[in-house]
């Protein structure tokens, strides 16, 4: 096979610049990289989506340790200064071996969104939605209550969200039938607080905040963007210059509900697209460009 890129070309000074790094199953995590853009225009971003592989939310945690071991190997060759991991279930699962792994600053998406809930939250009642694997994990229970044990922590796996998000559906009626279901239950109980545990779910924010009306619903994209600005910035290693391309969108697998939805995310059209080689070196799993 042949690499997978997405190039995503912008006018302005070309400069070679280290990138930033973000790295997601699937195409959730260009939540993530938008949202990082969006505050800081001047970085390049490199992506990896490991769509053959997806949903890390039903695989073993041995799986999704050697799938997001590959995926590190390959962007920390990209020449990155900073490692997002923009998948919910491997922040849960991996986080901390992947920082004994690298030198480079590395951000997961569940500390900052549990870190702004506990900012706003006034009646302390937070909810937590995302996939089984996430919500079975316990992560962001332990994040919030790391910050303020007194904050009641209420979790809800809503795995249908995802599959109806990739196929298309985020503004057919049955998603507000499924989203009424899931988040009914949050209402019942009066949390004040919603936290989107899955960075698909900032798709269909809007109509999560109509459903929960006055609770204030934390969007982990931007949240893990703007720590992920704070730690450039107190590291000096903030880009004040035009990158040569926005995105490099790399990927394990096409699809072509990956095309549409990063149409939409990223609000720009696809100037060319490529795949990574997927090989075995003595049974572990290494993606390399052709």
């Amino acid at each position: 096979m042949s690499r997978l890129v997405f190039s995503l070309q912008i006018m302005g000074e070309i400069t070679d610049v280290k990138s930033i790094g973000v790295f997601d199953s699937g195409v959730g995590g260009l939540t993530v990289a938008a949202a990082i853009k969006k505050i800081l225009p001047n970085e390049k971003i490199i992506y990896l989506g490991d769509l053959l592989h997806l949903p890390y939310g039903s695989k073993s945690e041995e799986a999704i340790l050697e799938f997001t071991t590959a995926a590190v190997d390959f962007l920390t060759g990209q020449d990155i200064k900073i490692l997002v991991i923009a998948c919910n279930t491997s922040t849960s699962v991996a986080l901390e071996y992947v920082r004994s792994m690298v030198e480079i600053p590395v951000i997961g998406v569940i500390n900052p969104g549990a870190e702004r809930a506990i900012k706003v939250t006034n009646t302390k009642r937070v909810g937590v939605i995302g996939t089984r694997r996430t919500i079975e994990s316990g992560a962001y229970r332990r994040e919030i209550e790391s910050f303020d044990r007194d904050v009641k922590v209420f979790q809800k796996a809503t795995p249908i969200l995802v599959p109806l998000i990739e196929e298309g559906w985020k503004d057919h009626p049955v998603m507000d039938q499924v989203l009424k279901e899931y988040l009914g239950e949050f209402k019942d109980i009066e949390v004040d607080t919603v936290v989107l545990g899955c960075t698909h779910y900032p798709l269909i924010k809007d109509k999560i905040k109509r459903i929960m009306g006055s609770a204030s619903v934390i969007d982990s994209a931007e949240t893990t963007a703007e720590r992920v600005k704070e730690v450039l910035a107190s590291s000096g290693n903030l880009s004040n210059n035009k990158p040569d391309v926005d995105y490099l969108i790399y990927l394990t697998d096409y699809t072509k509900s990956f095309e549409e939805l990063a149409e939409v995310i990223i609000g720009r059209g696809t100037k060319k697209i490529e795949i990574v080689s997927l090989k075995y070196n003595r049974g572990k799993i290494e993606y390399n460009l052709m």
